[in-house]
């Protein structure tokens, strides 16, 4: 019989714990919390590293409940000595950037707030609002979050009328651009008529705006449209008094009165919960920061970091997230702060070595920056109100939830499947997820039904819904030493969207990867929005309005939407398709001269191979392959 070899986590092995704690120096550093599976969960730094990661194993510590999901999970614990503090700030953002520990994230992506996200990582960069704060690739870069998804889109809609750039994730056609290149929109990007270093430039413009420096593309602007009129180029010059005209309009209406216009600098402060869990029995703080460049409020970002902090210090984690992935242009000359930082000088220090300029972080008692401080202050008041309102409905329908269900825990993270078909063609299957009540739509996948059977004209939604559980945990099934607690993967619910039929399918797929016990799997039935649970033949006694069920009704109409958006998807992308396309050997050029001799799909099934043969590179061999394919035997 093999023995297990699992370390065990610190907190259960004291002696071992207190060596550990024994060997790591008074010096400033960085520190790693590893994962039974030896992955890194949490990077901090300090200036005292024992004191520092001794503080998590104290009992009195004041722990938030992530923090202290996390020391559960710590099997080892790993360091790096630094000269000063301030190498160890900048070694602990890169190497966040690098491993992107799991616990690490204080800012959290609750996915109210959308970024903007530019491709540099693509020869032909995309431009595109998302939700996901993450960091796929790394030259990818972000920006917000913005509090004003309204607002932040107009101007999205705004850039792409004023600077040429492609409009499509995908090209239209496969030989020619679309309509936008001839309305002057597009540059031809998907048929490669501009040199990816052009197309660069433009996407260069259009990150100006988002980085606070429309002042200084208007300028760089205002002296190429003077060079073009000077040298008689009217119309080009035409183009670029537009644009000019076009950015303008951005910030129109956006001044903030400041005793200095052409100072660069970001205002930050936060409000603090009344003793108001938002979720999960957490407390949140609401974060603003207003960024002023050239007297114009040109960016309102917003963040919800965890309370269990002193206000100083949750500015300070605040502003070094905010930063460490901020180009050196956008970082501002002065950066105004509610509370004093409990290490300013040396954040101060690291920014101005990035800037290249003397970095300045003041926290203003008097006047006009003070007042510009409260404007902030209200500002993250009145979202943190907005989300304690939001946050009760949703608490409140998780807490209904887990008592309609009998669950032990409050259910923090719950998935709900759908299929999707006509009559068993294109199915597909969608999985939604809900995050302490919400939508987090980073997780949501998709699938396509591989079953054999299902096919057009013979629809299973039972195989298919086993087929989708099946793919969803067979990694755990195959590992059963995968962590699930403290798992952001591994769900406290599943949702099937039917009846018993749909529940019994997906529990038997379950019960032979024996993961039936370490999950809880209801039903909803669109009739009677009944719920059925495992191995019961009749439904749950509940109220239709009651707020857990509404919880998952939300969740099953999500599911449901999903998957429709993705058969139709599909439907459409089939019918877009050419039967040619499905012939192997046969690309779109062959296809052209095939169409062109015979002129429909119909004249080119009837052909016999002597008649394929004659069109101009089509050979024997392919011609065989064509004919065999209309007339299979």
């Amino acid at each position: 019989m093999a023995i297990s070899t699992q370390i065990l986590p610190l907190v259960k092995e004291p002696e071992r714990l207190e060596n550990r704690l024994a060997e790591i120096p008074p010096e400033p550093g960085v520190y790693f919390m590893r994962d039974s599976s030896d992955r890194i969960i949490y990077i901090g730094k300090s200036r005292k590293l024992r004191s520092r990661v001794r503080s998590y194993f104290r009992d009195g510590y004041n722990k938030s409940e992530r923090i202290a999901t996390m020391v559960k999970l710590v099997t080892e614990i790993e360091f790096i000595v630094t000269d000063t503090e301030a190498e160890a700030l900048a070694l602990e953002a890169n190497l966040i950037k690098q491993h992107q520990p799991y616990f690490n994230v204080l800012l959290k992506d609750d996915k109210k707030y959308p970024y903007l996200c530019i491709t540099w990582s693509e020869d032909y960069p995309r431009i595109f609002i998302t939700r996901k704060r993450q960091f796929g690739k790394e030259k990818d870069k972000f920006y917000g979050p913005y509090t004003d998804a309204g607002l932040l889109r107009e101007i999205v809609r705004l850039c792409k009328r004023i600077f040429p750039q492609r409009q499509r994730p995908q090209p239209l056609f496969k030989d020619r651009p679309c309509l936008n290149y001839d309305l002057g929109r597009c540059p031809g990007v998907c048929q490669q008529m501009i040199s990816p270093e052009e197309y660069r430039k433009i996407v260069q413009k259009i990150a100006m705006v988002f980085q606070g420096r429309t002042q200084e593309l208007i300028d760089i602007l205002t002296q190429q449209m003077n060079a073009a009129s000077e040298n008689l180029n009217f119309e080009s010059a035409a183009r670029i008094r537009d644009q000019i005209s076009g950015l303008k309009s951005l910030t129109a209406n956006q001044k903030v009165s400041l005793p200095d216009d052409t100072v660069s600098r970001d205002a930050v402060a936060l409000a603090l919960p009344s003793g108001i869990a938002l979720a999960a029995n957490e407390e949140y703080a609401c974060i603003q920061l207003f960024q002023i460049r050239a007297g114009q409020l040109v960016g309102r970002l917003a963040f919800v970091a965890d309370a269990h902090a002193e206000p100083g210090a949750i500015l300070q984690r605040a502003l070094e997230e905010h930063y460490q992935t901020a180009d050196s242009v956008e970082i501002p000359l002065e950066i105004l702060v509610q509370h004093d930082l409990p290490d300013s000088e040396i954040l101060a220090d690291v920014l101005t070595q990035r800037k290249g300029k003397k970095v300045t972080i003041l926290t203003p008692l008097r006047q006009t920056k003070a007042e510009l401080i409260e404007m902030v202050e209200r500002n993250a008041q009145y979202e943190l109100q907005r989300m304690q309102k939001l946050g009760d409905r949703n608490d409140q329908a998780m807490q209904d939830l887990a008592a309609i269900l009998d669950l032990p825990d409050v259910p923090h993270r719950i998935e709900g499947y759908d299929i999707s078909h006509i009559q068993g063609s294109n199915a597909v299957a969608s999985q939604v997820v809900f995050i302490d009540g919400l939508p987090a739509k980073q997780h949501y996948r998709h699938y396509k039904i591989k079953n054999p059977t299902v096919t057009a004209g013979h629809s299973d939604d039972f195989a298919s819904l086993a087929e989708v559980i099946g793919r969803r945990f067979r990694k755990y099934a195959d590992d059963p030493q995968l962590s699930r607690l403290g798992n952001p993967d591994w769900p406290d619910l599943i949702m099937i969207d039917g009846g018993k039929g749909q529940l019994s399918s997906v529990v038997a797929v379950l019960q032979e990867m024996n993961l039936l016990e370490d999950l809880r799997v209801v039903s909803l039935a669109k009739q009677r929005e009944e719920i059925f649970l495992p191995g019961e033949s009749k439904p749950l006694t509940t109220d239709s309005e009651q707020s857990g069920v509404q919880l998952l009704r939300r969740l099953r109409d999500e599911a449901h939407r999903f998957a429709v958006t993705f058969h139709r998807q599909q439907r459409s992308d089939k019918l877009k398709r050419s039967r040619l396309d499905e012939i192997p050997g046969l690309g779109h050029h062959r296809q052209k001269q095939l169409l062109g001799h015979f002129r429909s799909v119909d004249y080119i099934r009837q052909a016999a191979p002597t008649q394929l043969a004659e069109v101009p590179g089509i050979g024997p061999r392919l011609a065989q392959e064509i004919y065999d394919y209309f007339h299979p035997s």
